[in-house]
């Protein structure tokens, strides 16, 4: 789950971690009102679930509150189009006023989930305010990682470690320090997946402060924080997407148009890459789940065909603890409800797999059975084709 930039600091602020004095505006008018508690000269940020806004147009110094009214009008309902956004871009809805800091140092600081180890990972880089993957990969020594163990957590030495990586001396360090142990903090009591501060700034005041903040949850630990929901900002997901999460659907919208419906994460990926090598081009990531009944795979059918960029529809399914007559099933009650006529592609195996052929066959439907996964996803690419 994301949050708003703004956010983000709010709760980086409530683990003692410096933030510049900001307000959210949802007008052009609360904008002005903003900079003139400014002083004039403050920092306008669009706030959308991307990166890469200062490139996109949506970020911009002003120095007075005219022009910041200005810069308001010209943000609220633009889309920016980020890397990280897609072709169709994000609509600004919330823009944060900041008070203008004069910079000395940069730096990236992180803390982020480690899949490989199941461990949180410190990361930092005295190569901040810039794109770190860039960083990463045409200089990785000037990138600092450090695994925490979760037995001991972060100690302050290891803290300092980093702190002293990064170039810093004196009472500028033993803050960072500080820094450092409260973002970790942050990180297990909030259950966050990534904690990210880019920049991190030493002030010409010799301040830290964290200038930018990103912070995604982990979605497994919801039910401990009954708040996130409210916190999310719903104009900044795909319909599809909020629709999908009401039934417990895990549902990402791409940018192709074979629709596809599949049964586990890993069989899905595989699905997608599958489709890729035949040429086709998937128009969403769906996991049915592993034990969905009749009417989940129904409502997870119409879902796919409310994308009016799908053509045609991929089914892979292995029925091992779900049966394939029941996919089948939901398939011909949402097919029929919405009187769908797209070509249809089922590969089933598993258990009860010829009677989920056979339901398919008698339904009416527009639909072919496939042995294998090479073979369904040949078939529908060609009938697109």
């Amino acid at each position: 789950m994301n949050i708003h930039e703004y956010q983000a600091k709010e709760i980086l602020n409530g683990f003692g971690i410096p933030v510049p004095r900001g307000r959210v505006a949802l007008t052009s008018d609360q904008v002005e009102r903003a900079a003139k508690e400014f002083g004039g000269r403050c920092v306008i940020k669009a706030q959308i679930y991307a990166g890469g806004r200062g490139k996109a147009g949506g970020v911009k110094l002003v120095h007075h509150p005219e022009q910041a009214q200005e810069f308001g009008k010209e943000l609220f309902g633009k889309r920016l189009i980020t890397p990280q956004t897609g072709p169709e871009g994000l609509k600004v809805r919330r823009i944060l006023v900041e008070e203008a800091v004069e910079i000395a140092r940069e730096f990236y600081l992180s803390i982020t989930l480690d899949r490989n180890t199941s461990r949180y990972s410190l990361i930092a880089s005295a190569e901040g305010g810039v794109e770190i993957e860039e960083v990463a990969k045409k200089s990785p020594e000037k990138i600092h990682v450090l695994p925490i163990d979760p037995f001991t957590g972060l100690r302050p030495y290891q803290a300092r470690k980093i702190a002293l990586a990064l170039g810093l001396t004196g009472t500028v360090c033993e803050d960072c320090v500080e820094l450092i142990q409260n973002l970790y903090r942050c990180c297990l009591e909030k259950d966050c997946s990534l904690v990210e501060i880019n920049p991190l700034t030493v002030t010409k005041a010799g301040w830290l402060l964290a200038m930018d903040a990103k912070i995604n949850f982990d979605d497994n630990a919801m039910f401990r924080h009954r708040e996130y929901p409210d916190m999310m900002d719903y104009s900044q997901l795909d319909p599809l997407e909020i629709n999908a999460g009401k039934y417990d659907l895990s549902y990402i919208k791409l940018s192709g148009n074979i629709g596809c419906m599949v049964n586990g994460a890993g069989l899905a990926m595989a699905t997608l890459d599958v489709l890729k090598e035949f040429g086709g081009e998937p128009a969403n990531f769906l996991d049915v789940g592993g034990g969905s009944t009749r009417e989940k795979v129904a409502e997870a059918f119409k879902i796919i065909l409310e994308d009016s960029d799908v053509k045609g529809v991929f089914v892979n399914i292995f029925g091992g603890i779900m049966r394939c007559d029941v996919i089948a099933q939901g398939i011909i009650e949402a097919a029929s409800e919405v009187k769908c006529t797209l070509p249809i592609v089922v590969r089933m195996d598993g258990s009860k797999v010829e009677e989920g052929k056979q339901l398919l066959a008698e339904s009416g439907l527009n639909v072919q059975t496939a042995d294998t996964l090479g073979d369904g996803a040949q078939r529908i690419v060609s009938m697109l084709g």
